[in-house]
């Protein structure tokens, strides 16, 4: 891993105390941005809301997913140690209803969707997390925490049941800013809607009693049941991060009522301040609109690969506005996104193959560190990542004009592959450069058309450069040899 000291670009801009960049976020729970500090110095324990694996993740949970990965991806970017851990809720009603609908225990059934997780995180180049916790493995842990919250009198039982009491916490709403004088039951569709008796209609399930003796469900010191929702990710975080953390993340949707639930059952337990910094992933629209499968507006990340389009593409798309902004999918900007990126990679590969002389151009080199300094101050200001991409286009722009004029020098090559190279830990939209070679009937048919070409035979050379495009290789000839890639 690249530590911020690894690479610093010497400038008399930057070398005085005052202009020292430092991380701000949006916190939800302040409703301000402020200027991070972790508990432990040099340290972030950070925690992202999973997703619940009933189906195939849509390209809206993406969204926060890519978000979150960049919030790790800048954080390790500036020297922090970060353990990372996302849930991943494997019961609840629809898992339940579908698991029972097709036959399959919970486990079999959620095997399918969460293999594919991975396969579609690796597609997009999501770092994995440190940890993932399943709830369906944490049972005894939301177990003991229900009970210390009977025992403080935050929760109660009914019917069975056991549900936490909301008026036991009179700070309750103040993540969503929510006045909740009265019953108000909520604005999610995931509020419980139980029929059992409650004290109060805001009131929320810790442990539900199984409905039937067909619905699974545990035998516990609380009774034969299974979590409510929220309790979940309240245990498995304070389990590997401790009780109090400094970063809790994910969808805008989640502020109320699963992360206001989180705080009241957390802190009521424990007495202490849950998290320091809340963050909250912006929604994505679809062609202006809330993405619904009523609307036939509903895209999985593989509708949208199977329609042809580029994962590291979506993600470019996707983390092209900042977290904090709502973006809207449309398919002509996920096709300009597919066209940047391509032209990105292409970039870094005439940079990274660009014979130079001896020496340093210097408005090169001032050009470079303006560069990291614009990118920093983009991604220091609440991950600002629009900002990032404007430097990091705007560089390509100058080192673009450099080649063509033949005016980059070893020392300018080298320090900008080293920068890109440091950009891409924190955006992973270049990829690696890949160590693939070609079988050997694919370089032979290469190495033949440029034989041909030398023997200046151009109908021979287009044959065989057909022949590649058929195999899935794309020539490019340029002033410093062929180059190659795969379509």
């Amino acid at each position: 891993m690249f530590l911020a000291e690894d690479f610093v670009l010497k400038s008399e801009t930057r070398n005085s105390q005052s202009e020292i960049l430092m991380l701000k976020f949006q916190n939800t729970l302040s409703g301000k941005i402020e200027e991070f500090q972790p508990i432990r110095q040099g340290e972030v324990r950070f925690y992202y809301c999973g997703p619940t694996v009933w189906d195939y993740g849509h390209v809206g949970n993406f969204r926060s997913a890519v978000a979150a990965d960049i919030v790790r991806r800048y954080l390790e970017f500036k020297g922090y140690k970060v353990t990372h851990v996302m849930n991943i809720t494997d019961v609840e009603d629809r898992i339940i209803a579908k698991s029972q609908e097709a036959g399959l225990s919970i486990d079999d059934y959620t095997a399918k969707y969460i293999e594919a997780l991975w396969e579609d995180a690796d597609a997009l180049g999501l770092k994995r997390p440190d940890i993932v916790p399943r709830a369906t493995r944490h049972i005894s842990e939301m177990v003991n925490l229900i009970e210390r919250l009977l025992a403080n009198d935050h929760a109660y039982k009914s019917d069975g049941s056991i549900y936490y009491r909301i008026s036991s916490f009179p700070e309750y709403g103040k993540l969503s800013k929510i006045n909740f004088a009265g019953n108000i039951v909520g604005g999610s569709e995931r509020v419980d809607t139980d029929k059992y008796e409650k004290e109060d209609a805001r009131d929320f399930a810790l442990w539900k009693e199984p409905a039937n003796e067909t619905e699974p469900g545990w035998d516990s010191a609380i009774g034969r049941g299974r979590p409510g929702w929220h309790i979940e990710c309240s245990a498995m975080s304070m389990k590997y991060l401790g009780e109090t953390f400094d970063i809790h993340a994910g969808g805008i949707d989640l502020v109320f009522p699963h992360h206001e639930n989180e705080i009241a059952q957390s802190e009521g337990a424990t007495g202490k301040q849950f998290v320091n910094y809340w963050l909250h992933f912006e929604h994505l629209k679809v062609e202006g609109e809330t993405m619904s499968k009523s609307k036939g507006n509903y895209y999985t990340l593989r509708d949208l690969t199977a329609k042809g389009h580029s994962p590291r593409g979506i993600r470019y798309f996707l983390l092209s506005v900042p977290y904090s902004k709502q973006l809207n999918l449309t398919f002509d900007a996920l096709r300009g996104a597919e066209k940047t990126v391509e032209g990105l990679r292409d970039f870094h590969a005439r940079l990274s193959e660009a014979r130079t002389e001896p020496g340093s151009n210097d408005s090169l080199h001032q050009a470079t560190e303006r560069a990291l300094q614009e990118f920093e101050e983009g991604m220091d200001d609440n991950l600002n990542t629009s900002v990032a991409l404007a430097a990091i286009h705007d560089l390509t722009r100058h080192v673009n004009t450099a080649l063509a004029r033949k005016k980059l020098g070893a020392e300018n090559k080298r320090e900008l592959l080293e920068l890109f190279s440091r950009f891409d830990l924190v955006l992973n939209i270049f990829g690696e450069d890949p160590a693939e070679s070609l079988d050997n009937e694919i370089q032979t048919l290469i190495d033949e058309r440029q034989e041909a070409r030398r023997r200046r035979d151009f109908g021979r050379a287009d044959e065989l450069r057909d022949v590649l495009v058929q195999r899935g290789i794309v020539l490019e000839d340029t002033k410093d040899g062929v180059r190659w890639k795969r379509r």
